[in-house]
């Protein structure tokens, strides 16, 4: 007696085997991120609904957002990379839009090869390595963008950026074929930065004292005295960039204070995102409890935005 297989059995699951590395093989293979095709294809209607149904109250960032991106996707030989500089205070969704971008474009969204995020605490600490920094600012984008032309690159805090590092990286921005046989055409490069929340506000309470209405504000009743105010801002990442003074930035686009309707918004989609039956009555309370600007006008505009609302709102259910 023995415990042997027969050679047409042991054949078979031989043959069994090589077969599910293979289908293994060819599926890791076809399932690998690659910078073409739809793993890295516009979803317009995607981003269209999404800036409608998970942004609150920015109505000209909706607008200005679908526009920009859709026509640099579109464009099958753009002239520079498209720049967006997204402004306002915290809470305001600069981040959150940002994101929407990268998931409407690039298949695994955020976690995409393809995507980068820079923040300028923790990718450029110290003021004294500013030179050093330059180097390796330089040689990712170049590296990155040479494996992949439709590269996004996202840098955060502007604000807190030591001014003249970003003119470091001035020449992939501008209207080059290429640089060293590299072309930066098809990149994007998005800004985010709290410069300029200040003159934001301002003319949305000039709107309001005057009877109109919020959605009337426009991005030409803002977008100079932005640009102007983040390129004279001596504590900002822009002071005095060649970025702005070469008009290499596409769009300042302004992201307005929340009103307390936006934070009730904000807490009923952050309810229905965790699990929750939507409950208004638990949301108002949440919000009621927030802080608001002005202080002689009663709950105006959000001091946080919709950034703390889901740890709140945990508190609150």
């Amino acid at each position: 007696m023995t415990d042997r297989m027969p050679p047409q059995v042991t054949l078979l699951l031989v043959g069994a085997g090589l077969a599910a590395l293979g289908a293994t093989y060819w599926h890791f293979y076809w399932r690998k991120e690659v910078c073409y095709g739809s793993w890295t294809s516009l979803n317009k209607t995607g981003l269209k609904c999404d800036l409608k149904n998970k942004l609150f109250g920015q109505h000209i960032v909706a607008k200005v957002i679908l526009k920009a991106v859709t026509g640099f996707m579109n464009n099958k030989n753009p002239k520079k990379p498209l720049v967006l500089s997204l402004h306002g205070w915290t809470g305001t969704g600069k981040n959150y839009v940002s994101q929407l971008i990268a998931e409407n474009i690039y298949q695994k969204g955020m976690k995409s090869n393809f995507v980068h995020l820079f923040t300028a605490t923790t990718h450029f600490p110290h003021e004294a390595h500013i030179d050093k920094y330059k180097t390796q600012l330089v040689e990712w984008i170049r590296g990155n963008v040479s494996i992949c032309p439709r590269s996004m690159f996202i840098f955060d805090e502007m604000d807190k950026m030591h001014p003249g590092l970003i003119d470091s990286i001035k020449p992939y921005l501008d209207f080059y074929d290429n640089l060293n046989g590299v072309s930066y055409r098809q990149a994007i490069f998005i800004f985010l930065s709290n410069t300029g929340g200040e003159k934001i506000v301002e003319v949305a309470l000039d709107f309001r004292r005057d009877g109109r209405e919020r959605e009337e504000i426009q991005l030409k009743d803002i977008e100079m005295a932005l640009s102007l105010s983040v390129f004279n801002n001596k504590s900002s990442g822009f002071w005095h960039t060649s970025l702005i003074d070469k008009n290499l930035v596409d769009f300042f686009v302004p992201f307005l204070p929340l009103e307390y309707k936006h934070v009730i918004q904000c807490g009923l989609a952050e309810m229905a995102r965790k699990g929750h039956v939507k409950n208004k009555k638990v949301v108002v309370k949440m919000a009621r409890d927030l802080n608001y600007f002005p202080k002689e006008e009663k709950r105006i505009f959000s001091v946080q935005g919709c950034k703390v609302i889901s740890s709140r709102l945990d508190f609150y259910i």
